[in-house]
């Protein structure tokens, strides 16, 4: 009875940190792990083993302050270090979540064109869909539809069996590192980082366990959810480098794009692993395009003192209404405008993101450890060595990461 009663209390609080982290796993994250299956096989496998353990201690602080404070993210970032700190930050970010929006428009768009499908409908198609969903569904609803969609992640661990890949090898390279000094190589063992952990993801999370109003009763449940995110969305990676690294790197297949991978596996793999990989790169692909401009209208209303949540109408929160519905409109735009400059949009996407990502983790570290914001659940010593680790190495990338897209380097 007590099994139950406890199974029952977690699946109330559940929803926050499932859904968070399995949609960092959108076009973009995607799109990488599945290029470094294709040009290293399992060679970048051992990367998401520290990757896992700095998402889960990041994730697990920034829900912490959610439970504790009732607050999102640029609340406090506005309410403690001021709103210039918050605007200036803020500006970054929305640049950065409009490339983000742009991509996974892009990937929704190439898998429906790959299941024979005109971008110039689905596109339109998609985008009136999520706005719907998400201006007229109450949080409750659309949590239930985000969690189920979820679900089908699943089918990227499916291709990864489907694959039959030789599990010795696939073991032995996700404990042991092996570093190789190719530029090529660096860069995508940054891209694996950088697409795990992202700015957007601590204030959307943040956000929404605010939204939700759970309570510090509620804590070890809030925990236990952002704990089982963060592992999922880290097993799915391992599965598309898995599959990619088992049917396209033996055959010397390189690729750019995920929807090449899905192309790539149909002669190799059959119709169905085909049809696996297309699905989830469309369901990955609309479910980012539902967040990430989500987490765009949450922090910008946030740090202007706005109104904002899902559960409000366009009349009581007009400006979290309306960048949520300019920005997926923007990019939906970009998207069909023939010879639109999509690869530079990302890329200057990412190198903002690697930019404020280090930014926005010193605020959140030193948010938390604010006793008179968080009493007694600021952080352990352990949960601040980690994170000041992450910060430093996100740093140390970055700079790697900005000097070799302006300054390419040969492998």
């Amino acid at each position: 009875m007590k099994l139950w009663k406890n199974v029952l209390f977690f699946l109330s609080v559940m929803g926050p940190g499932i859904i968070t982290a399995n949609i960092d796993n959108d076009a973009s994250g995607i799109t990488t792990y599945s290029v470094a299956g294709a040009r290293f096989g399992y060679g970048l496998l051992w990367t998401l083993l520290p990757t896992t353990v700095a998402l889960v201690v990041i994730q697990e602080t920034i829900a912490r302050m959610g439970v504790i404070t009732g607050k999102g993210l640029s609340d406090l970032i506005r309410e403690n270090f001021g709103v210039k700190t918050a605007f200036f930050m803020m500006l970054g970010l929305f640049v950065a979540n409009f490339g983000n929006t742009v991509a996974n428009l892009a990937g929704w768009a190439a898998s429906m064109e790959i299941l024979g499908f005109s971008k110039f409908v689905m596109v339109p198609v998609g985008a009136i869909s999520i706005w719907i969903l998400v201006t007229k569904g109450s949080y409750r609803f659309v949590e239930k539809i985000l969690l189920f969609a979820c679900l089908l992640y699943f089918g990227y661990v499916i291709s990864g069996f489907m694959a039959k890949p030789d599990w010795g090898p696939v073991l032995k390279s996700a404990v042991i590192p092996r570093m190789r000094w190719n530029a090529e190589y660096v860069v995508l063992s940054i891209a694996i980082i950088g697409t795990t952990i992202t700015p957007w993801m601590q204030f959307y999370l943040q956000s929404s366990i605010a939204e939700k109003g759970i309570k510090k009763e509620q804590y070890k449940a809030s925990r236990l959810d952002v704990i089982i995110g963060c592992f999922i969305t880290d097993i799915v990676s391992f599965f598309i480098i898995v599959t990619c690294g088992a049917l396209l790197f033996p055959h010397g297949i390189r690729i750019n794009e995920a929807s090449e991978a899905a192309l790539a596996l149909k002669p190799l793999a059959g119709d169905y692993a085909y049809l696996v990989f297309s699905v989830c790169l469309a369901n990955a692909s609309l479910l980012g395009a539902i967040i990430v401009p989500l987490a765009t209208a949450y922090y910008v209303c946030e740090a202007m003192g706005w109104e904002a949540g899902i559960n409000k109408t366009f009349k009581e929160a007009p400006q979290f209404m309306w960048i949520y519905t300019m920005t997926i409109a923007l990019a939906s735009l970009v998207i069909m405008i023939p010879g639109a400059p999509l690869v530079f949009l990302m890329v200057l996407s990412a190198v903002i993101n690697g930019l404020l990502l280090p930014f926005v983790l010193i605020f959140a570290l030193l948010l938390v450890n604010n006793r008179k914001l968080m009493g007694e659940y600021t952080n352990s010593r352990t949960y601040n060595y980690i994170s000041w680790a992450t910060i430093v190495t996100i740093i140390i990338l970055t700079s790697f990461l900005v000097v070799t897209t302006f300054i390419p380097l040969n492998g």
